[in-house]
């Protein structure tokens, strides 16, 4: 409380992102990257110009970055100098006390799923050298407290400017494979200050357990374990009546199992388009942003509903849509372009594959989704990137032609993919 009561009284009161030095800066795959030339210039503004407010915030960023390991000798002097001006050590210990909650939440609910592959964990990302400071069950990553985190801070902040939350994804590590979700911590003051990650062991749970009657009984009796048997009503009224008239479960519809959800298998040309530079765009101008993001709407909706195309979903400030052959859209994404050109405000870049879409009611996903985002991560700015079955379906097409880019090495994808961009 103090150390905000002192924020208030004292200098500007800007925010850190306000100030044309804010040190990240988002590259044309849409990764954001760390300036260290920016955070130099912030360190010596603040050192002239008081705002215990962005100070703080710059304290968090310059932490988490571990500038101390790589500043050279001058400006590491110019950050301690700074760092002692904002008492960098009080604003540390405030963000250790804030997530005190969080690592009490990590440890309880951890607890509730003992021997079932499940691992809960807290990163305090001020310190991400050694950030993980909680974890459950850590045989299943054999990870322990202390352990480092130095790209999840980075890697976070790219997923947040494109619209995307962490969560439910995929990682293998050679013939390791799990499910992970990672929920960012946000404060107002400093940002991005940590993160809850629950990881789940797949080869387990699909090797070891299901293929075998006796561990599948021991994994639920560990899922279902409980201290004490308490004697209460949860329940709503009518489910409160309908339980006392027998029923004995409820099942919802949105957590339906995979298997008991009705799967659309299908095949489809998937486009998937966003724009280029969006955070850039928005700490420009918000107002300006929305407007763009409006017409960025419009501009596809009109190309999809020319094009025979289907909205998908919208993904932040992307577009991710289905056509039922590749030059239809193809057509679409040229038409996209040229009329984002035509409006000169803002670039967009776009992936396009053609593969099996799995729709479940509830979302969209499957290898040719991803293989198309990886492509539209991999193209320049204004670009239209083809996957070679696309670029197959389309050669011999009039008004269309298209420059080679090889086998690329798309993240996540097993095999190198050849690529291609269409002139458009």
């Amino acid at each position: 409380m103090a150390l905000k009561q002192l924020r208030r009284g004292r200098g500007e009161d800007r925010r850190l992102e306000e100030y044309p030095f804010y040190p990240f800066v988002v590259d044309g795959n849409g990764h954001v990257a760390f300036d260290s030339a920016a955070f130099d210039k912030a360190v010596d503004y603040f050192l002239r110009t008081r705002n215990e407010r962005a100070a703080g915030e710059l304290v968090v960023i310059g932490e988490q970055n571990l500038v101390r390991d790589t500043l050279p000798s001058d400006r590491l002097r110019a950050y301690k100098e700074f760092y002692a001006a904002y008492d960098g050590d009080a604003v540390v210990d405030d963000n250790t006390a804030f997530l005190e909650n969080y690592r009490r939440i990590v440890n309880h609910l951890g607890r509730s799923f003992p021997n079932t592959g499940i691992e809960v964990l807290l990163h305090n990302l001020v310190n991400p050298s050694r950030s993980l400071v909680a974890i459950e069950n850590p045989e299943v990553t054999g990870r322990s407290v202390g352990s480092g985190a130095t790209n999840l801070v980075l890697d976070l902040k790219t997923r947040r400017q494109r619209g995307e939350d962490k969560v439910n994804y995929e990682l293998n590590i050679g013939a390791r494979q799990f499910k992970c979700t990672t929920i960012p911590i946000f404060r107002p003051d400093y940002g991005l200050v940590g993160a809850i990650c629950i990881n789940v062991d797949v080869r387990f749970l699909r090797e070891f357990v299901m293929h075998d009657e006796g561990r599948l009984t021991a994994f639920f009796d560990d899922l279902l374990r409980t201290d004490f048997k308490l004697d209460e009503n949860i329940l709503s009224q009518d489910q409160y009546q309908r339980a006392l008239r027998g029923k004995r479960h409820y099942l919802d519809e949105a957590i339906r199992t995979t298997g008991a959800r009705r799967q659309d298998h299908r095949l489809a040309a998937i486009l998937f388009s966003d724009i280029v530079g969006f955070t850039q765009l928005m700490a420009s101008s918000e107002s300006q942003t929305l407007g763009i993001m409006d017409a960025s709407e419009a501009i596809h909706l009109r190309a999809l509903a020319e094009n025979g195309g289907r909205l998908l979903k919208r993904l932040g400030d992307g577009v991710l849509a289905s056509f039922e052959s590749a030059s239809q859209a193809v057509v679409a994404a040229v038409a996209i372009h040229r009329a984002v050109a035509a409006d000169g405000r803002f670039q967009v870049r776009s992936g396009i594959h053609l593969g099996e879409i799995i729709d479940d009611g509830l979302d969209v996903y499957g290898d040719g989704v991803n293989l198309s985002s990886r492509i539209q991560g991999h193209v320049e700015p204004g670009e239209i990137g083809v996957s070679d079955v696309v670029y197959a379906n389309i050669r011999n097409k009039d008004g269309l032609s298209a420059r080679p880019l090889g086998a690329v090495a798309l993240k996540g994808v097993a095999e190198p993919v050849t690529l291609y961009v269409i002139e458009a």
